[in-house]
């Protein structure tokens, strides 16, 4: 039998899974490939991969696709890791500059300013540094890693996985593990074996990690993450890709 494709997003929210992966027999059976979650998703998209954990958004660009696990990468609350940073308060907003590296991020930031804070700025996809702007009315959504230690740096901060849940009541998903084909059950099976494998472990995964004295990592793994895909966190990607397929489609 080949062995299955499978992509994982690279940031630290992923190193309990890949830990999991890595530690069980698993990896043995797969070829891994580790990649910022646009490019997880577009390889999934591209048919390079079966298995991906790919950003809730990219399943609008899969003719065919089904979750294969009972984890993902959620949140019940602030998830500390996905914000729009800004230096004007949100109704002010003129100009949102969007994160190359992430669409489920940059679509969520659409849906709820569109439905939430019903507000339409312009949005700009490729910012030569989407980061910087001297326009003091102009944003930018940023996720993962990169955001670690910059709450303080900005006036106004939104954390987007808070900002759905004063929305909707309910947890949102930032990515799940999608197939792009049907899997074997055996093999899903495995696959979350391994996967809690992880999540159990995440007392040592914290400890490899080097410490930060800007940002609390065990806070974040253990606490403002959310692994499990309970009933209500599948109601939220539904509700979430729903949203999607009202909004013109942006290119990436």
């Amino acid at each position: 039998m080949d062995k299955i494709k499978i992509s994982a997003v690279s940031y630290t929210n992923t190193l309990p899974f890949l830990h999991g992966i890595r530690h069980t027999d698993i990896i043995n059976k797969i070829d891994l490939s580790v990649d910022i979650p646009a490019d997880c998703a577009q390889k999934l998209i591209d048919n390079k991969v079966d298995i991906g954990l790919i950003p809730v958004a990219a399943t609008l660009d899969l003719p065919y696709w089904e979750i294969v696990s009972d984890y993902c990468i959620g949140a019940n609350g602030p998830v500390n890791s996905v914000f729009i940073f800004s230096n004007c308060k949100i109704e002010d907003i003129r100009t949102l500059q969007l994160d190359p590296q992430s669409r489920s991020s940059n679509n969520l930031a659409r849906v709820l300013l569109k439905n939430y804070w019903k507000l339409d700025p312009k949005l700009v996809i490729n910012a030569p540094d989407y980061t910087e702007s001297n326009d003091p009315n102009t944003a930018f959504v940023q996720i993962g890693d990169r955001t670690f230690g910059k709450k303080d740096k900005y006036a106004y901060v939104y954390d987007l996985a808070e900002e759905w849940k004063n929305f909707t009541g309910l947890p949102f998903v930032f990515a799940a593990w999608i197939a792009n084909k049907k899997i074997p059950a055996e093999f899903v099976a495995e696959l979350n074996t391994s996967l809690k494998h992880g999540l159990d472990n995440r007392d040592v995964v914290i400890k490899e990690l080097p410490a930060r004295t800007d940002f609390d990592l065990e806070d974040y793994l253990m606490h403002k993450l959310d692994f499990d895909l309970t009933d209500d966190k599948v109601k939220a990607l539904h509700l979430f890709i729903g949203y999607l397929k009202s909004l013109q489609k942006l290119t990436f």
